[in-house]
């Protein structure tokens, strides 16, 4: 291998890394929603996996059954997870075609 092709190739890596930083930002300001409970608790998360928002409809709140509730709010977060993680490793597949790069989603 020359030293020329090594060199194409090092900034082939590097507009890749560019690119897929970029992509990750980008990726990060998006939102999924996820609901459990047939939409009693609802979950909004960005693409950094960080909740936004939490909406727990009234009639879910029942002191008697906290457990109920608990258990809501973990499956709309759980899935809201899923989603969020989907949709980076989604989108860091149209930079990278599908190859599977060590320490990115997917």
């Amino acid at each position: 291998m020359t030293k020329r092709m090594l060199g194409d190739i090092m900034k082939q890596a590097q507009a890749m890394q560019e690119r897929l930083k970029q992509v990750q930002e980008e990726a990060g300001g998006k939102t999924v929603e996820a609901t459990a409970g047939g939409g009693m608790v609802t979950v909004v998360m960005n693409g950094r996996q960080e909740v936004q928002s939490v909406k727990i409809d009234r009639s879910v709140v029942n002191p008697d059954d906290v457990e109920m509730l608990e258990d809501l709010v973990s499956a709309a977060f759980n899935e809201a997870l899923r989603r969020a993680q989907a949709m980076m490793a989604e989108e860091m597949a149209k930079v990278t075609g599908g190859l599977k790069i060590p320490g990115l989603f997917g």
